[in-house]
């Protein structure tokens, strides 16, 4: 347990696929064990005196209460950044903003459209960088997703996760968090809407190594068929709400409802990452149903968040 702890300090956390199964498994023991602390209301001042640069190009709800919330319960500071608040804005490169707050605080947290921005911010940065969302990725959610499995199931490996809707950066997330935890995981998209290949392609070269089984369809009720959760995210992410009225039709038939919700094991739960359209990608009677666990979910963020930090600035 100590090396791994030593191999996560100063690492960066970028899409998931650089952590290994133990190191993901030490990060969701960890946010339990924070999580109890909170619960006990033991005082945890991991981060006493240090600061975290969260800089934002989209915006947020839980990632940002969730991350500056984390900072404070640990001792630290939060930094909220705007584009319009730092010199990105203006046009200054990544690799000088990343050199300079390098030299202000611990740690940086970003929230971006492309993935590419972050792996420069990273590149060029000697604290730890933590992608809280790309168009391509979404590790933060997935880790907070794979806790809420945990803590219900009491396990992860030989559990199934059915992801229906976009395959989106939620989607990829999964697929690698899943694939590296043995969790099998079946995405359903509509056609033309599927994960990237190459993503896919290597969630599946993961899953070799636990076991898993990542598939992708277009069938949902074969997707959620004997699932332990089933999954789904907007059908019109940020960014894309000139495509709504073509997203509607082609998605409808992926609603994530009672009848769909039958498929799956008995006992099975629903997840959600949220913001959630009730009547769109899922009905309310699922989502504000008993095996809704959509707000512990959100909850989640909070405990994997800190536990993150921790590991990688304390």
């Amino acid at each position: 347990m100590n090396t791994v702890m030593n191999n996560l300090k100063g690492r960066n956390l970028l899409t998931l696929s650089e952590y290994t199964t133990d190191e993901i498994m030490y990060l969701l023991d960890k946010a339990i064990e924070l999580k109890k602390m909170q619960k006990e209301g033991t005082v945890h001042h991991y981060l006493q005196g240090k600061t975290l640069a969260m800089i934002f190009e989209k915006s947020s709800t839980r990632t940002r209460v969730s991350f500056e919330v984390g900072m404070q319960q640990l001792g630290g500071h939060a930094l909220f950044l705007s584009r319009a608040d730092i010199q990105l804005g203006r046009g200054e490169t990544v690799p000088d903003t990343a050199k300079v707050l390098s030299r202000y605080v611990d740690g940086i947290m970003i929230r971006a459209h492309e993935h590419e921005s972050v792996k420069e911010l990273a590149n060029n940065s000697d604290v730890p960088v933590i992608n809280a969302l790309t168009d391509d990725y979404h590790p933060c959610q997935a880790l907070a997703d794979l806790l809420t499995l945990y803590e219900v199931k009491g396990s992860l490996k030989g559990k199934k996760l059915a992801y229906v809707g976009d395959g989106n950066n939620v989607a990829h997330s999964l697929m690698i968090g899943c694939a590296k935890t043995g969790v099998d995981c079946t995405v359903a998209v509509p056609i033309g809407y599927e994960p990237k290949q190459e993503i896919f392609d290597q969630a599946k070269e993961f899953a070799k190594m636990t076991g898993a089984t990542i598939e992708v369809t277009h069938d949902p009720q074969a997707a959620v068929a004997e699932a332990d959760a089933v999954y789904t995210d907007v059908w019109t992410s940020m960014g894309w709400e000139d495509e709504t009225e073509v997203r509607l039709k082609a998605f409808a038939p992926y609603q994530v409802n009672a009848e769909l919700m039958a498929y799956a094991d008995k006992d099975a739960i629903f997840l959600h990452c949220l913001p959630a359209k009730r009547g769109e990608e899922v009905t309310a009677e699922v989502i504000d149903g008993p095996r809704s666990l959509v707000f512990e979910e959100a909850e989640n963020r909070l405990h994997v968040q800190k536990a993150l930090l921790v590991a990688l600035m304390a």
